[in-house]
């Protein structure tokens, strides 16, 4: 049976309703009016409301966690500039804790939310499959996710360190969507980032899993992953970077918290249809983050307000990413990190290895620089 959380409650109450009705009672029965008056429906009514409601699909309520603490150090944000290819010279306040401009790669928040508040290494697989699963979600095997889009805002700097405050993540799941036998099934989430002391909420973050071949439970559809993204447009980009990966990116990369198996050893990878070990999808996201802010925001953390995008394919280690952005000019204001008052420059991008895409219907913001500063292009 498929049907809501609450049409299944109703579907038992006239079940139990239409039992009633066919029950020999001890005492003298009600006529057919009273009985009608008394249990609003008749017998047939019962059935076909039955029937209507034992087919309609499943819907997943949102469903809140309790907040999650979290925490970094520098040494922290030192290793994620790093692990996404900063390099000494025009992004050295980057890597360097003494450099006068030092600050946090303004993506770096998307990590926490598989670091929590560990200084070590931690099981990825059983992690998850602890999690509480929102009422009438099926058991998810996290062992078959695959990120499918992420997309955060940003509203205030990180600090370099969380010491001396209390820092927590609210994560609601959204949405939990089948998209049919042998597909698979898409838990949509947000994820918040707030300073517990004063309220202050750093970033706002959501994110598409996608759990392989898990589908046809009667879940709801859902929405298409490619509903409401922004596209590419049909000429040449205005800037092009690229970024050449190695056979141990991947495993720097997950030193920042997403310790998951399918991104350091080939095993996982194989089973799945990969061929091997692939990196992770937020290693894409964000290289690509850095490759826009330099083209664009002159390397200035502070200038990115918005950034999103789709996952397209996998990406193995040693393989070269070709950014190809493309700048849209100003934009209105389109994010709650963004005050009335600033202009926004948009970007849209997409990266491919060689013909292929593997991340696609990108969108940055970048807040323009009043101070003599030129939008790089």
């Amino acid at each position: 049976m498929a049907c809501p959380c609450g049409a299944r409650v109703l579907v038992e109450i006239l079940t139990g309703l239409l039992s009633l009705k066919n029950q020999s009672p001890s005492t003298p029965p009600e006529s057919e009016g009273e009985f009608t008056r008394n249990y609003i429906l008749g017998p047939k009514y019962i059935i076909k409301a039955i029937e209507i409601f034992s087919t309609m699909p499943n819907t997943i309520p949102p469903f809140e966690y309790a907040p999650v603490k979290t925490t970094w150090l520098k040494r922290d944000v030192l290793l994620f500039a790093h692990s996404i290819g900063c390099k000494a010279g025009d992004e050295l306040h980057f890597l360097y804790e003494l450099h006068p401009k030092f600050q946090v790669f303004p993506t770096y928040p998307i990590v926490l939310t598989f670091k929590h508040a560990d200084i070590d290494i931690v099981d990825f697989l059983a992690r998850n499959a602890a999690r509480t699963l929102p009422p009438g979600c099926p058991v998810l095997d996290w062992s078959v996710a695959v990120d499918g889009r992420r997309r955060m805002e940003f509203l205030c700097p990180l600090p370099p360190s969380s010491e001396g405050k209390t820092w927590d993540i609210h994560t609601k799941v959204l949405g939990v969507f089948d998209k049919g036998a042998g597909k698979g099934t898409v838990m949509e989430m947000e994820h918040v980032l707030k300073q517990r002391e004063s309220g202050q909420v750093y970033t706002r973050a959501w994110e598409s899993v996608f759990f392989k071949g898990t589908g046809g439970w009667g879940g709801e559809r859902g929405p298409k992953m490619n509903e409401h993204v922004p596209s590419t447009p049909p000429r040449r980009p205005d800037a092009v970077s690229s970024f050449q990966s190695n056979a141990e990116s991947a495993h720097l990369y997950r030193l920042n918290g997403d310790y998951n198996p399918l991104h350091a050893t080939p095993e996982p990878g194989k089973s799945l249809g990969y061929g091997g070990t692939i990196m992770h999808g937020l290693f894409s996201w964000n290289i690509t983050a850095r490759a826009v802010l330099s083209q664009f925001g002159g390397s200035e953390g502070r200038r990115l307000r918005d950034f999103e995008a789709m996952f397209s394919s996998p990406v193995k280690p040693g393989d070269k990413l070709d950014i190809l952005m493309w700048d849209m000019g100003l934009c209105k204001r389109a994010t709650s990190a963004v005050r009335n008052d600033e202009s926004l420059q948009e970007v849209r991008f997409m990266v491919k290895v060689g013909d292929r895409v593997v991340l696609s219907n990108g969108k940055a913001l970048l807040k323009c620089e009043d101070e003599g500063v030129e939008v790089k292009l």
